[in-house]
């Protein structure tokens, strides 16, 4: 299964593709983070990250996407920009068919480090050994990406690949 992680944000918004299944080894494809300018009008940066989502899905067929789910914080603006980027890339997935899950924060550092409350140095330390990496994906948007596509590739797996199935089968999308 091949899973696109997203972790939206107007100001970097990561990206990383992950191969795998349960009970095997885990593959990284590809990592980057996709970065708008703050004085850019909000119309334009949410353009430039839907056209790095597209090309994403365009270059690298995901069979599913997974994206961190808002959630409430005390900086408004913050979550606004994260739940717009996080619009634009539920809405390049569902235009091409492919699954679309969300996962919380607090779900995916369980999955990926085994504590719900572990910081970003555990969970790039722990992307970085999943993935038998050198060093950890920097900045850390991008290792949280990863640790989406890999949360999702353990948990979310089989429910894409029924809904995959399901979409081919009435002649969807993809």
């Amino acid at each position: 299964m091949r899973v696109l992680g997203i972790d939206p944000g107007l100001t970097r918004c990561g990206l990383g593709v992950v191969e795998g299944s349960i009970g095997r080894p885990l593959r990284m494809i590809a990592v980057d983070t996709v970065r708008t300018p703050p004085d850019l009008p909000l119309a334009n940066r949410l353009v430039g990250i839907e056209a790095f989502v597209e090309s994403w899905l365009d270059r690298y067929e995901p069979d599913a996407v997974a994206v961190e789910r808002v959630f409430s914080q005390h900086n408004v603006r913050t979550v606004m920009g994260t739940a717009q980027a996080s619009g634009i890339a539920l809405v390049a997935a569902a235009r091409r068919g492919i699954p679309v899950a969300m996962h919380t924060p607090s779900e995916v550092k369980a999955a990926v480090t085994g504590n719900g409350r572990a910081d970003k140095a555990q969970v790039g330390a722990m992307v970085t050994r999943l993935l038998c990496l050198d060093a950890p994906p920097k900045p850390a948007d991008a290792a949280d990406a990863l640790a989406l596509a890999i949360c999702h590739v353990w948990r979310g797996g089989a429910q894409a690949r029924i809904e995959a199935a399901q979409l081919r089968l009435k002649g969807g999308v993809r």
